[in-house]
């Protein structure tokens, strides 16, 4: 049974692929370039592997600083506010005053700020991957089961403690579920920060500018293929973060030992 559950992707993808090619030549003559077939993907991958491969790369490092000051920023935020209704209630309408801010809007004040480029692309990344993480560590913090608290209040444990000894820990279901959002939305990001914000100033385009030379340049299996590229970017960052949460947690939550059952 397991075997046949790891074949039926691939199945899909074979149907999805074979659809694929049905619709491409269901299309006028005319029309077949907007849907260029797999195969002419796959070639386009070949004559662009070298500008495609930099431009993910460029995209991969912009997405994963961003990722990364996203984390540190929200643990430290989700910590503050765990400390305190009066602390979330004061903070949280400007968190999401934060995340209702069209990016489209922010991007070219970031531009004037620090200049189109990297930084910029990192900074958006951020702004996009912050919100899921903070909401969701709060939130875990928060949840921490009230029994443990007593305890560690009748064994006189300090706040320091019972942060790093018992909130901590139990918030990380939360916090990986955030991070799983989090990391999906991180080359998302770094590709619309590119699009925006970016610069091909010594190499360092990414995904989203040549999205932009692709387009105008009416070269629709390069575009197709800058699409996979940043969809394969997002399945590494999901992939490493489930590796990371499957180390942390399968000795002892409780999905994990169900599954196991």
């Amino acid at each position: 049974m397991s075997s046949w559950r790891r074949l039926l992707p691939v199945l899909t993808g074979l149907v999805f692929v074979g659809i694929w090619y049905a619709v491409h030549f269901s299309l006028s003559t005319e029309e077949r370039y907007l849907l260029p077939r797999p195969d002419a993907i796959l070639q386009a991958f070949s004559d662009e592997g070298a500008v495609l491969g930099s431009a993910t790369l460029n995209t991969a490092l912009g997405a994963l600083c961003g990722f990364a000051a996203a984390i540190v920023v929200s643990v430290a935020c989700a910590l503050l506010l765990s400390l305190s209704p009066l602390i979330r209630a004061s903070l949280y309408p400007f968190l999401m005053m934060l995340q209702m801010t069209p990016i489209i809007v922010l991007a070219p004040i970031l531009i004037l700020w620090s200049g189109p480029g990297f930084l910029s692309v990192t900074i958006i990344t951020f702004l996009i991957c912050f919100f899921p993480l903070v909401v969701n560590t709060t939130q875990g913090l928060i949840s921490t089961d009230r029994n443990l608290v007593d305890l560690f209040t009748m064994a006189r444990a300090t706040r320091r403690q019972e942060i790093l000894l018992l909130r901590l820990p139990s918030a990380l279901p939360y916090f990986f579920t955030g991070l799983r959002i989090a990391a999906t939305l991180a080359p998302i990001g770094a590709i619309v920060g590119d699009l925006y914000a970016g610069n091909s100033a010594g190499g360092r385009g990414g995904l989203g500018f040549q999205t932009i030379i692709y387009s105008a340049q009416f070269k629709m299996p390069a575009l197709f293929a800058t699409a996979f590229a940043g969809c394969a970017l997002g399945f590494v960052f999901v992939g490493a973060v489930i590796a990371l949460q499957w180390r942390l947690l399968h000795r002892w939550h409780d999905s994990y030992s169900r599954t196991d059952s």
